[in-house]
């Protein structure tokens, strides 16, 4: 197979309001280290491989990078990586269902009443959910700019990237941060805050990784710290039910993020997937 690239923009809201994804296709022979670089030049966020499954049930297995190396998993790349599987004509093997297989097992997809183009993930199990130390705080508050006495609670939401949760009073002050322009690689931190009523989304999120270069990088929209984040939510009964969570103001995005409580133990991570560029000829490495 031709190893092809395909470009979507996920959690978009209006065109080009999302977070563009690089989804690859083809790329079976391709080493780690030529899919990490392959991603460095994108420059995107993340950049996704879709590869034959290997565990029984799944139907596509997906390595997710960004520029700094492997992720076990991530939220946009997640929905971008199916809605491009099955734009190219993949079947799931249940009716409304797609299950997908990465660094973190299996994941499930499922699509929305508005077609492919709306799906929503099953936001994986936490493996880190407690508050951070004195000291964790204290850095995340330097690095993230904010103003200390908005902080509600300074909380760890891992669930594959190592996310740390500032949750904050209001949606003002998570847009009104100032972060630091460097971090050390591995640094993952993001902000909440509620809206008042009335307002186009519930809650405003914020999320910042740091890069190879060691940049303090602001995401447009983040599905793995949404989930964090909302299975947090509706673990402390701080939400019930479902509430949409805007992201991307400071970087020229409008992200829809859907986070939803079906009452059975799963929270739903949703939002709109578009095509921007499918099939484009990939020719670096192939020899």
């Amino acid at each position: 197979m031709t190893m092809q690239c395909d470009l979507i923009d996920v959690f978009c809201d209006a065109d080009l309001s999302g977070n563009p994804l690089g989804v690859v296709h083809g790329a079976d022979d391709l080493s780690a280290d030529q899919m990490l670089k392959l991603t460095q030049w994108l420059g995107f966020s993340e950049t996704t491989f879709v590869l034959p499954p290997t565990e029984a049930g799944a139907d596509y297995r997906l390595r997710i990078f960004y520029p700094g190396g492997e992720l076990p998993f991530a939220g946009h790349p997640t929905l971008g990586s199916c809605f491009s599987w099955l734009q190219r004509g993949g079947t799931p093997s249940r009716s409304g269902r797609v299950v997908q297989e990465c660094g973190v097992g299996l994941v499930d997809i499922k699509l929305g009443e508005g077609g492919q183009d709306h799906l929503a993930f099953a936001a994986p199990p936490m493996v880190r959910h407690e508050p951070l130390t004195d000291q964790e705080r204290d850095r995340a508050i330097a690095l993230t700019g904010i103003d200390e006495s908005a902080l509600v609670e300074a909380v760890h939401v891992v669930n594959g990237p190592q996310w740390q949760l500032l949750r904050l009073k209001s949606a003002q002050d998570v847009l009104a941060a100032e972060p630091a322009a460097k971090a050390p690689l591995g640094t993952d931190i993001g902000l909440a805050g509620p809206n008042s009523d009335g307002a186009r989304r519930d809650w405003e999120l914020r999320a910042f990784f740091a890069d190879t270069h060691e940049r303090f990088v602001e995401d447009p929209v983040t599905g793995s710290f949404n989930a964090g984040v909302a299975v947090h939510l509706f673990s402390e009964g701080i939400v019930q039910g479902s509430y949409t969570a805007g992201q991307g103001q400071k970087v020229g995005a409008d992200g829809l993020v859907l986070c939803e409580d079906d009452g059975n133990g799963t929270v739903w991570i949703g939002g709109r997937c578009a095509m921007i560029s499918q099939g484009g000829k990939l020719t670096a490495f192939s020899g």
